[in-house]
Parts: C-alpha cells; structure tokens; sequence
C-alpha cells in the first residue's frame, strides 16, 4: 500500500490539472453575469428569462460533451438564478465527464457511444423539462437575479466605487413608477415587456434594502444616505476593468475550493483505491442501481471512471451504469455547495439527482434495454 508521501505528489498533480480545466469556464461565466448585472436593460432580462424556458434543451446539449467545466457554469449560473432549476439538472444529467475518454481509449464501438450520449442527453431533457413545468403549475415564482448576492458573499470587490446607478436600478425605478398589470412569475401576461424586467430587478432591490435594514437594526454603522446610495447603484464600477476584477476575484475563490476539496478527494480515492471502489459497486449486484448512483455523487472522475470500466468489463448492469453516469455531474456538485444558498436546497438538488438516476436506470432495467 502507497505511503502518504507517495499519494500527495500524484494527488496534487491530478487535482491541479482537473482544476485548472475549470479556470476558463468559471472566468467567462463571472465575466457575463457581472456584465448582465452592470448593462443589462429591463427588456435583455426579460429576454434572457424567455430563453430560459428553452434551457434544458441546451443544458442537455452541452452537457454532452467531456468536459465539466459546462456543469461548473451551469451551477454559478443557477446560484445566481440566471438559469432555471430544469436547466441545471438537464446540465448535471447529461455531463459525460471522463466517460467519453475511457470509451473512445477502450475502442467501444461508435455507435454504443452515440447511444449513451443520446440517452443522457434525452435524460436529462425530460428530467429538465419535467422539472420546470411542475413549478409552474405550482405556481413557484421566478426568483429576481442574484448576482449581487454572490459579490458581497465573497467580497470581490466590484463595490469599491460608487459611480452611478446601474441598469438594474434604473429599471427599479421604472417599475415603481409604472402602474402596469403584474401577475406571478411563470408565464404570466405583461402589459409591458420591460415591466417584467423591471420586476425581477426591484425584488432585488428590496431584498438588498431588507438585508441593509438588517444591518443597521445590529448596529452597524450605515448611514441613511450610504443605505440609499447603496440601494440606487449597488457599488458597482461599471468599466470593463472592475468587471474583469470582479470576475477574477470570484473565478480565484471558487478555483482555490474547488483545488482543495479536490486534493483531499484525490487522497482518498489513491489511498482507497479504485478496485475498491470497484468491488464495491459489484458486491452489491441486487442494489447496483442505488449504489452506482450513490458513487456517481462523488464530484471526482474517479466515479465515471470506474463505473464506465466496470460496464466494459460486463461487471455492471446497463441500467446500473446509466443510473451512475446520470448522477456523475463532476465538480458541478461543489461549485454549486460553494455558491448557491440557502444551503439546504443543495441537499434537495442532490435527492433529485440521485432520484432521477435510479428511476432512469430502473426503467432501462425493466425494458431490458441493452446498449
């Protein structure tokens, strides 16, 4: 058995480099949030929330192809409420993380390949769907975009100048001004297209102002004129500088998590090793279905590694290895613990997750289906 010293070097270079694939996604997906937050007129975010309800079929898409950084994205994406809830689980569904490699290295044949990316695709679309239309016939409202919730969660700095209002001030006081019909949030009819946005940018206001509130009631010392200059422009500098700062400063903080978790991740899996993670899943042959799934939560690619292996092999069912491959969103898991609150949704997302794997490898299970 490998000593600690001998684990730490491998460890260390897995996780830096698996990291370090993320760094661009996370960047670029900072990058157009801040922008959204500073530029974006009442009538774009009205636009980006009609796109929305298209979201699980692009989220399925690009969840197809090997690489995690999409459900990193897709994850910061939703902690902010960009993206709908269909859409990151249609994303986190179809991910096919380090899949894709082991079967094209493996020399599986083309079309069984085709097959599996199409039924994770076709997965994670329904399940997107699906998720998206109960919450309107339940009437769940739409929450208002958060991205100034993550700016002043970790301190990124875009607050440091108090230049003017932003779009999405400027679109609040439209909206208080205006006395259009409003009704709730899922498909409901506006008189005005830019009232929509208008409403999704003052409910976050008013949270901004409640929390302030808040702040000054705990003796905080906020003057009146600092709570309403606060209110109106949010702090944010609206050069392209500060945006690139701010993106960074995020980009860093979830790049140094992400590292270090996976550090520790890697440590285990090498000091465990994966033929025991192996025999772990065949050992259990009548709850294979669970159980795969189960390991598929690891935010590791050791997970996607080792139950792509153990299908090849003919040591796991087709079912069992969809239900685990299903779940296995990659690193998406933790950008998603580290950014979005509260923090008991995460553990909900996760049930979801799980739930979906073994229902979907059930099924497979029950038709008999064979790849």
């Amino acid at each position: 058995m490998e000593t600690f010293a001998e684990i730490l070097p491998h460890a260390f270079e897995h996780a830096f480099i698996d990291t370090l694939k993320l760094v661009p996604f996370l960047f670029v997906t900072y990058l157009a949030m801040e922008a959204l937050e500073h530029y974006a007129s009442s009538k774009s975010i009205v636009a980006v929330r009609r796109a929305g309800t298209a979201g699980p079929v692009i989220g399925a898409l690009l969840g197809v192809v090997p690489q995690c950084g999409f459900s990193a994205a897709a994850a910061t994406l939703y902690s902010a409420r960009v993206i709908t809830l269909g859409t990151l689980f249609a994303v986190f569904l179809s991910t096919s993380d380090e899949m894709l490699p082991i079967m094209i290295a493996a020399q599986a044949p083309a079309g069984f390949i085709a097959e599996v990316l199409a039924i994770k695709a076709l997965c994670g679309l329904i399940a997107g769907f699906a998720i998206d239309v109960v919450l309107r016939l339940r009437h769940h409202a739409v929450e208002a975009m958060r991205i100034r919730d993550l700016c002043e969660r970790d301190h990124c700095g875009c607050d440091d100048e108090d230049d003017a209002p932003s779009a999405l001030s400027d679109a609040c006081q439209k909206h208080e001004e205006s006395a259009a019909s409003r009704i709730d949030d899922w498909g409901a009819e506006y008189s005005n297209e830019e009232e929509r946005g208008a409403e999704l940018a003052c409910a976050s206001d008013e949270r901004h102002e409640r929390d302030h509130a808040r702040g000054q009631n705990r003796g905080h010392d906020h003057s009146r004129d600092h709570v309403y200059t606060h209110n109106s422009s949010h702090g944010h500098a609206h050069g392209f500088g500060a945006i690139a700062k701010s993106s960074l400063v995020h980009t860093l903080q979830v790049t140094l998590f992400i590292f270090l978790v996976s550090l520790a991740l890697e440590i285990v899996i090498d000091g465990v090793g994966e033929d025991a993670l192996a025999s772990f899943i065949s050992a259990n042959s009548n709850l294979s279905v669970v159980v795969s799934a189960i390991v598929g939560l690891i935010p590791n690619c050791a997970a996607s590694v080792v139950l792509t292996e153990l299908y090849l092999e003919g040591a796991l069912s087709t079912g069992a290895m969809l239900a685990g491959l299903l779940v296995s969103a990659g690193v998406g898991l933790l950008v998603l613990f580290r950014a979005n609150r509260p923090m008991h949704e995460n553990f909900l997302i996760v049930a979801g997750l799980v739930a979906c794997g073994v229902v979907f490898g059930f099924i497979v299970g029950v038709f008999g289906i064979a790849l």
